[in-house]
């Protein structure tokens, strides 16, 4: 009972969809009638919840269902990779309200790429008709190790000028909500299995695109590390399947699986070719037109991220795999060669229920993770309460 005794503690309960009436929530608090109908009026009060549109009685809201309060305020993400980034205005039931893409250069350094993501931000913000006041969260993935609880980036391989940088201080002068800061492929994880495959408990997310990442969902839960480093998979050495000639990799090592299966060294090999390949995009338009020597390379990016992979589901045991980014969704040629690369080089009993399956969510699945951690954050019992009762203080 006292996990969800407090106001907070009934707003997850809501949240969740596990109690959203006062009944339900009275049957799994223990709580009375007086002091439920307080406590939802105290979340109603602030913002923080409305009552939900009744629905039939063949599936849906029951009637007299609370909900989150979609229009309380806005949240603001962005998902920045190595050379593009997207950035969104959602509301605070994690509907995007408006949207853009644009190219970037990680490299740049954070003053360069956060000043543009501002900006963005300030856009966003006028094409919705909201201020930053209105903002309740901010949430934010870069391509490289964070330390989660700070917000810093940590030794990143392919971000020159971001180590020991806290994110959140380039936005805290202009915004006082809570402000998150993850590894993009986290985010892509989180947003994959929130968004997707919410009843699997053990998910491995790899995104594939100018560089290569991946989340880990253990117990139903992202798992960070100690550090903020768990996931790197694209730094496992693999130099020894051409021992004659190990591959520079852009973090300095040599013999890294990216410097062999990422879009770019794709991009490397291509361009040597005599192609114009440029960035990933290219690739995926070459594999669409058939050009053999991108199908083939996109082939054997699948078979070598398919060994990693393999090492992987042997180590941790999910019962999923994900494929997202730009390559993973390019005609099925990297699919294909990681199923059938994992399912013969893992344990039996590792893929007995193996499930290996391309993103769902897609290219948003970034923006949706972004959402999502920030609303844990916003909406966390401990904040939730800590904010009630400082209301009821002044």
């Amino acid at each position: 009972m006292a996990a969800t005794a407090g106001p907070g503690g009934i707003l997850a309960l809501i949240r969740s969809g596990e109690a959203v009436t006062r009944a339900q929530i009275m049957a799994v608090t223990g709580l009375s009638r007086s002091t439920v109908a307080q406590r939802l009026d105290a979340l109603i009060a602030h913002g923080y919840i409305a009552p939900a549109a009744t629905e039939s009685s063949t599936g849906g809201r029951p009637a007299g269902a609370f909900q989150i309060n979609a229009d309380a305020g806005v949240m603001l993400l962005a998902s920045i990779g190595a050379g593009a980034m997207q950035v969104a205005v959602c509301d605070m039931g994690r509907t995007i309200l408006a949207r853009q893409s644009h190219g970037v250069s990680v490299a740049d350094g954070p003053t360069v790429v956060l000043g543009a993501v501002m900006a963005h931000f300030d856009q966003l913000l006028a094409e919705v008709k909201r201020t930053r006041a209105d903002v309740k969260g901010i949430g934010i993935g870069v391509p490289g190790p964070v330390e989660f609880a700070e917000g810093r980036v940590v030794r990143p391989p392919i971000m020159t000028g971001w180590d020991g940088y806290r994110v959140p201080d380039f936005f805290a002068a202009e915004y006082t909500c809570p402000i998150v800061v993850d590894k993009d492929a986290n985010l892509m994880a989180l947003g994959e299995h929130r968004g997707a495959w919410p009843d699997v408990t053990h998910m491995l997310f790899i995104k594939i695109s100018t560089g290569i990442g991946t989340g880990l969902i253990m117990d139903g839960t992202l798992q960070r590390g100690a550090q903020g480093a768990a996931g790197d998979l694209g730094h496992l050495f693999v130099g020894n399947i051409e021992p004659e000639h190990t591959e520079i990799c852009r973090c300095g090592n040599t013999g890294c699986l990216e410097a062999y299966a990422s879009g770019w060294a794709i991009c490397r090999d291509l361009t040597a070719r005599g192609y114009k390949a440029d960035n990933v995009r290219d690739i995926a338009a070459l594999a669409q037109q058939g050009v053999r020597d991108a199908v083939e390379l996109l082939q054997t990016s699948g078979r070598l991220i398919g060994e990693s992979v393999a090492v992987a589901v042997s180590l941790l045991n999910p019962s999923l795999v994900v494929l997202g980014g730009e390559l993973a969704l390019c005609q099925g040629y990297v699919l294909a060669a990681v199923r059938e690369t994992v399912y013969r080089r893992s344990l039996p009993l590792a893929t007995r229920n193996l499930q290996i399956a391309t993103s769902t969510v897609g290219h948003d699945a970034g923006l949706m993770g972004a959402a999502q951690l920030v609303s844990d954050a916003v909406f966390a019992p401990a904040v939730v309460d800590a904010v009630l009762e400082q209301a009821r203080q002044d």
